[in-house]
């Protein structure tokens, strides 16, 4: 099932994240109603050995599917940052075409070093791919 066929769907794909991935210790994600077109989504996701995944989603919506329209996403290990995903467009640099706006900042340099992130998706949640990335972190 698609979680963004209506707000309700989606709320109940974040606010059931834990039990769907069990590497999650715990979530502060809340779903907001911004007016009658908009919902933000913002917190963190905690796993083990500290780390967590910042989150920040803005949806709109009128009667249909929900559709990201902007997001953040930083992944986090006790107090470093170890690298975060953005949708601004960076037009300029010819390495992000493949995937343009979806880019990844990595070290080194990581305010400036962009990689493209062809799995991340403004179509479908991000969420997943991103708890699977962390979920390999753990155990490596």
């Amino acid at each position: 099932m698609n979680p963004y066929q209506s707000l309700r769907d989606y709320e109940e794909f974040i606010y059931t994240l834990p039990q769907q991935f069990r590497s999650i210790s715990s979530s502060t994600l809340v779903v907001i109603r911004r007016g009658g077109r908009m919902v933000t989504v913002s917190g963190e996701i905690i796993f083990a050995q500290g780390y967590r995944l910042i989150v920040k989603e803005r949806l709109t919506f009128d009667t249909g599917p929900l559709v990201l329209k902007r997001y953040g996403y930083e992944v986090w290990c006790g107090n470093e940052k170890l690298y975060w995903y953005d949708s601004q467009p960076h037009p300029q640099d010819p390495a992000l075409v493949s995937s343009h706006p979806h880019h990844k900042h990595i070290p080194p340099n990581i305010k400036r070093h962009r990689i493209p992130a062809p799995a991340i998706s403004f179509s479908k949640p991000n969420l997943p791919f991103l708890i699977r990335e962390i979920e390999q972190l753990i155990e490596t």
